[in-house]
């Protein structure tokens, strides 16, 4: 079912240009290959999957990433739109919206929108409610969880992403890249569905990814300067969660 919202979201989109849309199936066992073929054979100018056989994710070795750079470059796409398969596009105009955004505004890498937050947790609720139509700086979106992924449409051309060696969550590290570039607009509308459930990598973080965690800051101090006060703040946060963890055992 999550899968399915995901892709009747490309599906809906209503734009004055073409685009594609490139589904990664990493070596899937619970029947979304099968899903996406569907999608495949009924919209072929719009799905252009990639079906692995083996699962590359858990390879942690950059071929996840080497895989999705090679598929989009070679579409040749001036702008790239982000969704992960939980969450899911709800405003047919989401893409056009944006594109005509970042046309007529050269000055900036990306946009972004507000979203719905579908959540088994009410706490949660909130995530994004401090979101308002204007600019954000690196500062604000490290400081505190600002941009939700499903949201994000950027300049392929202005991204030079830098890559720590240890990478737990790569969002935040493509939108810190992309600030590099030029500057991030928030546009007033929600579109789309930012889906959050116990199965998400974010609620699920363990030792090893507290201690990975605490890794990619100090790296990411090294890559970004201009959030390194926010990125000693956060490994301070980890090392001392991890630690008084191993402490209880």
């Amino acid at each position: 079912l999550y899968l399915r919202d995901c892709l009747e979201g490309f599906v809906m989109q209503q734009t004055n240009f073409p685009f594609v849309a490139i589904v990664h199936d990493d070596a899937s066992t619970d029947g979304s290959a099968a899903i996406i073929r569907e999608y495949e054979e009924k919209y072929p100018h719009i799905f252009k999957p990639i079906y692995e056989t083996e699962n590359q994710y858990s390879k942690h070795d950059g071929s996840l990433d080497r895989i999705m750079d090679e598929a989009i470059n070679a579409t040749g796409a001036k702008y790239v739109a982000m969704c992960e398969g939980d969450d899911y596009w709800i405003d047919p105009l989401k893409l056009q919206k944006q594109v005509d955004f970042l046309e007529a505004n050269p000055e900036y890498s990306m946009c972004f929108h507000k979203v719905e937050i579908l959540s088994q947790d009410s706490n949660d609720l909130d995530m994004y409610d401090h979101l308002c139509e204007r600019e954000y700086s690196a500062h604000e979106i490290y400081e505190k969880w600002t941009i939700p992924t499903c949201s994000v449409l950027y300049k392929r051309y202005k991204l030079k992403l830098l890559r720590p060696k240890k990478c737990l969550f790569g969002d935040i590290v493509l939108f810190l890249s992309l600030a590099n570039g030029g500057k991030l607009f928030c546009l007033d509308f929600i579109g789309g569905v930012y889906r959050r459930h116990q199965k998400g990598l974010s609620t699920q973080c363990n030792n090893e990814q507290y201690k990975a965690l605490y890794h990619q800051y100090k790296e990411m101090e090294k890559l970004f300067p201009n959030v390194r006060e926010i990125s000693r703040r956060q490994q301070k946060t980890y090392l001392g969660f991890f630690i008084y963890k191993n402490t209880l055992k």
